[in-house]
């Protein structure tokens, strides 16, 4: 298998959601509300097609978890991941 480069995507990262916008177009886009304190829901997800398979919507999640961890919402993942 050929490895594959990972791009850094330049999220736009707000309360509750986090997007990709490319020349006015929304390519990804995840949403994570709160679902009861201190517990989050990504309850949508989206990756435009010409981007799927390159691990953005990994980054995104990725991103979110640091985020979280670092506004002391949640220490672990498990904490994320419920």
């Amino acid at each position: 298998t050929m490895d594959r480069e990972v791009i850094c995507m330049p999220f736009i990262l707000t309360e509750n959601r986090i997007a990709y916008v490319q020349e006015g177009q929304l390519l990804a886009e995840a949403t994570f509300p709160e679902f009861a304190p201190g517990v989050v829901n990504i309850d949508h997800t989206f990756v435009d097609e010409a981007l799927r398979g390159q691990g953005v919507a990994a980054q995104m999640m990725e991103r979110i978890a640091r985020s979280l961890r670092e506004t002391g919402q949640h220490p672990e993942y498990a904490d994320v991941l419920r």
